[in-house]
């Protein structure tokens, strides 16, 4: 397929910036691609319609959706009824990642909905503080997942399972449970069979990232109390502002979308989202899509979230800042920043949300305009080609295979940045539990790597990571440093019927994502931490600072 030109060097420059981007809006405009897009044109993309044709159901979900609301209510009223207090939603990836963005934006009518709480790790740690939090005889369980097989979350439901049936008994287990999954996959069959309060299906041709404006998204916000109607309602208006009679510089989505790409491929692919506090679960979202849709065949954007900003001559010349602003309050700390960066030279795209039900125009505005992105760059969104390699990984680790295949890699953290050069990044992947304090020793490690090296930080923790930026890990560009973090089990949990524990099968993850990075070549170290996660990574930091 033909792609859009490269720009030049020149537009590298933040005052030829614009000159890119007009050539992509051009481009854009000339191959009449939103019009494509909107009426299922395969060859926006690629040629063939393999993962591409049966994958557009996005574009026109809010129009389903809209008519399913009233059972959606209901289903949360029945729920209360019933006695439920809290909801917990058992997902990964896709599957998760949009409810817990609707679950922290999204405002809820006060006592109107159960109390959410999204598990997508299999870290016995937080698979004890949910189990701990809760009252299983009160609790409605949400098993999502869109093929169904999803290792995560059946695991997560097999233990739950056990838990709800000591509570309530094993003939009224069942009831405590609904699944969101799409149709004829071994998780409805399970689901009818076991008796589950209800059985969500869920349009077969949405994939997993485009699908938080379904149900995988909005059952769990309804169940929480969240205004779904007004969120589809922003979504339309959004849809309205895209369309295929629209401009193309006066679209959104197509402006946004030609903007990302045109400036990755100025090699400026860092992709750095500032946002409040009240948006991280947002710019995680944002992260997940970009991740997952570009980041193939060598190239991509890479999305930078959580990074602590740095003064203007902190950076080099790969980044683009999107900087998200929220309500009608300026950020205090992260304005002045900004304001900084537009200064300094650096190419900076600032906009505002003003209330939270503008969050579904702003998710659909990020899902087109990828696909603008991926028509510009010449890769499929939807498809996630190198994600089964950590999975057949895991899975060989699992069944007691030891090859490590690949490189050995690093040996230390200062071995792995010892390689670091301009316009590569660092990866951490932390395979720990996710608490307040290892989050701020990480952020503290991610600013000083950033100020010594002038690379962009990443990090995620595992096993959600796997589905949210591991397709850009192995598939995307070569120019990432991986820290891969592991932990002890203090304590573990079994998984009824499996051979392994949730600490057994997080660590069997941690070593196939491990080893997939060592076989695609890339540049990776693995560190142990041990008991104390915080004093480790502490002692990182001092290391570095040595």
């Amino acid at each position: 397929m033909e792609r859009f030109a490269r720009v030049s060097e020149t537009d590298q420059a933040l005052g030829a910036c614009q000159g890119g981007v007009e050539s992509a809006l051009a481009w854009i405009e000339q191959r009449a691609v939103v019009r494509r897009i909107w009426s299922g044109d395969h060859t926006v993309w690629k040629p063939s319609p393999q993962e591409i044709s049966d994958r557009l159901g996005w574009l026109a979900v809010t129009d389903a959706m809209r008519g399913e609301v009233p059972g959606l209510r209901a289903f949360a009223d029945e729920a209360r009824e019933s006695g439920f207090r809290d909801v917990v939603l058992l997902g990964m990836g896709g599957s998760s990642l949009g409810a817990e963005v609707l679950r922290r934006v999204a405002p809820a009518s006060a006592g109107s909905g159960l109390r959410l709480t999204v598990l997508d790790s299999t870290v016995p740690s937080r698979v004890l503080q949910v189990a701990g939090s809760i009252d299983p005889a009160r609790t409605l369980f949400l098993v999502s997942s869109k093929s169904g097989e999803t290792i995560e979350p059946n695991a997560l439901y097999r233990h739950f399972r056990r838990v709800v049936a000591a509570a309530v008994g094993d003939e009224e287990a069942g009831r405590s449970f609904a699944a969101i999954t799409d149709p004829a996959t071994p998780l409805e069959a399970l689901a009818r069979e076991e008796g589950y309060r209800r059985v969500l299906l869920n349009p077969g041709d949405i994939g997993g990232r485009y699908s938080v404006l379904s149900y995988f998204g909005l059952a769990p916000a309804a169940l929480a109390g969240v205004d779904i109607r007004a969120i589809l309602d922003s979504a339309d208006r959004m849809r309205s502002l895209c369309g295929p009679g629209v401009p193309v510089r006066d679209n959104p989505c197509a402006w946004l979308g030609a903007t990302i790409a045109a400036l990755a491929m100025a090699g400026r692919d860092k992709l750095t989202l500032v946002a409040p506090p009240s948006l991280a679960a947002f710019a995680l979202w944002v992260e997940h899509l970009i991740a997952e849709s570009l980041g193939k065949e060598g190239g991509g954007s890479v999305p930078v979230v959580g990074e602590p900003l740095a003064p203007p001559d902190a950076y080099g010349d790969d980044r683009l800042f999107v900087c998200i602003e929220f309500g009608d309050v300026a950020d205090s700390e992260t304005g002045p920043a900004v304001e900084e960066l537009q200064r300094s030279g650096q190419p900076v795209v600032r906009y505002r949300i003003e209330t939270p039900h503008e969050l579904g125009a702003e998710l659909f505005r990020w899902e087109f305009a990828t696909a603008v992105a991926a028509s510009l760059l010449g890769v499929n969104p939807f498809d996630q080609p190198d994600v089964q390699a950590a999975k057949d990984m895991t899975d060989r680790v699992l069944r007691g295979h030891a090859e490590e295949g690949g490189p050995a890699g690093a040996s230390s953290l200062g071995a792995l940045l010892s390689s670091a050069a301009p316009r590569d990044y660092l990866a951490i992947m932390a395979y720990v539990p996710e608490t307040p304090e290892v989050d701020r020793a990480l952020s503290h490690l991610r600013r000083l790597v950033s100020g010594r090296l002038g690379i962009a930080t990443t990090l995620g923790y595992g096993p959600r990571l796997l589905h949210s930026t591991g397709q850009l890990h192995k598939g995307g560009p070569a120019s990432g440093l991986f820290l891969q973090l592991t932990a002890d089990h203090e304590r573990d949990v079994e998984i009824p019927g499996a051979p392994y524990t949730f600490g057994g099968l997080t660590d069997a993850q941690a070593l196939g994502d491990l080893r997939a990075l060592r076989a695609a070549g890339r540049r990776v170290a693995h560190l142990h931490l041990g008991s104390d996660t915080e004093s480790a990574v502490r002692g990182l930091v001092d290391e570095l600072s040595a």
